[in-house]
C-alpha cells in the first residue's frame, strides 16, 4: 500500500485525489492547504484523515511515503527540498520550479536521494498520445520536415483556472501551463530542443502573462520547431501539435484526438479505441515497491525546464 500525503488542494490537486482514493494499492493519509476549511472539509470527506496548513507538518508525518505537491511553481522549490530531506517519494506538478536554478537544484538532489522522483505529465499516459508517437515511430509521415505547437485561448486564464498566479507574469500563462505538456512530449520522442528565438505579446501591466508568442527552434538534426499561441481572441479553444513529413502529417489535436493524412489527402481522424496504454498511479505504486515503472523524473522536468525558461524570455 502506497501512504500518499496530498500538499495543495486547488483545481490541480482535486484531479487526482479521487483517483488515488479509488486505487486498491494507494491510500490517503494526510493533505495539507493554506486554507484550513479547504483542508478540513477534504481530509473528512477522504474518512477523518490528517489535515495541516502548513507543508513542514505534512511531510513531517511518519505516516507519509509520498507526497504530492500540487501547488503553484513558485512554491514547488521549497516543499520538494523538504520532502527530499525527508526521504519522501515524490510525485510533483508541472512545471518542476519557477527558474531553472531551481529546477537543476531538485533534479541533482533527487538524483541523489534514492526516492522515486516523478512528474505528472498526464499526456504520456493517454491513448492518443501513445499512438502519435506509434505512427511516428512506424513512420508514417515519412521524414520529419517540422513540428508545429499551436495554442489558442479565447480566454486566459479559463473559467475554471481564475487563481492569482495562472494569469500572472512571474509563474503563469498559457506557454508555461499548457506548452509544458507538448515541450516535454518533445523532448520525450525527438531529442534536445536547441537554438531557441522567441517573440513575446506581452500587455502593458507588467504583472500579467504573456498573450501571444512566436518562437523557433531546432531538433538536434535541424528539424525546425515553431511554436505559436495567442489568448485573448474569438472563437474556441484549441491545441493542437503537429508533425509535417515527406509523406504526410499527423496532429494531436485538443489533447485527445488524432488526425493523419498522406500529402494530397484531406487528414481524418484515426481511432485508437484498442491502444495499449498505462496508468501514472499504477506506475507510481510499481516504482515505489522498486519494479521497473514508465515515470517521467525529474531529469526530463529540468529538460523541459531550460526550454521554458528560453521561450519566456522578456
Amino acid at each position: 500500500m502506497m501512504r500518499i500525503g496530498i500538499i495543495g488542494l486547488g483545481a490541480i490537486g482535486q484531479r487526482l485525489i479521487k483517483r488515488f482514493a479509488e486505487h486498491k494499492e494507494v491510500e490517503i493519509v494526510a493533505v495539507c492547504d493554506q486554507m484550513e476549511p479547504l483542508a478540513m472539509k477534504t481530509a473528512n470527506d477522504l474518512g477523518g484523515i490528517n489535515a495541516y496548513t502548513e507543508y513542514q507538518q505534512l511531510i513531517a508525518d511518519e505516516k507519509v511515503e509520498l507526497v504530492y505537491v500540487a501547488v503553484p511553481p513558485k512554491l514547488h522549490h521549497s516543499i520538494v527540498m523538504e520532502a527530499l530531506k525527508a526521504g519522501k517519494h515524490l510525485l510533483c506538478e508541472k512545471p518542476l520550479a519557477n527558474s531553472l536554478e531551481e529546477a537543476e537544484e531538485m533534479f541533482h538532489t533527487a538524483k541523489q536521494a534514492n526516492v522515486v522522483h516523478a512528474m505528472n505529465f498526464p499526456l504520456n499516459y493517454e491513448p492518443a498520445t501513445n499512438k502519435f508517437a506509434e505512427m511516428m515511430q512506424e513512420r508514417y509521415i515519412g521524414k520529419l520536415r517540422r513540428l508545429q505547437l499551436s495554442m489558442h485561448f479565447p480566454q486566459w486564464p479559463r473559467a475554471w483556472q481564475q487563481n492569482n498566479w495562472v494569469g500572472g507574469r512571474e509563474q503563469g500563462g498559457f506557454v508555461l501551463e499548457v506548452g509544458v505538456h507538448f515541450i516535454q512530449q518533445i523532448v520525450k520522442m525527438f531529442g534536445d530542443v536547441n537554438d531557441i528565438r522567441t517573440q513575446l505579446e506581452l500587455p502593458e501591466d507588467p504583472s500579467k502573462c504573456e498573450t501571444g508568442i512566436i518562437a523557433t527552434a531546432k531538433l538536434a538534426d535541424g528539424t525546425p520547431v515553431l511554436i505559436e499561441g495567442l489568448s485573448q481572441i474569438p472563437g474556441k479553444e484549441y491545441i493542437g501539435f503537429t508533425a509535417y513529413g515527406t509523406e504526410g502529417s499527423l496532429s494531436l489535436d485538443n489533447w485527445g484526438i488524432i488526425r493523419a493524412g498522406k500529402n494530397g489527402e484531406e487528414p481524418k481522424e484515426i481511432s485508437f479505441e484498442h491502444q495499449p496504454y498505462n496508468n501514472l498511479i499504477d506506475e507510481l505504486v510499481k516504482a515505489t515497491k522498486g519494479e521497473e515503472a514508465e515515470i517521467y523524473d525529474f531529469e526530463i522536468g529540468f529538460k523541459a525546464q531550460r526550454v521554458l525558461e528560453q521561450l519566456r524570455k522578456m
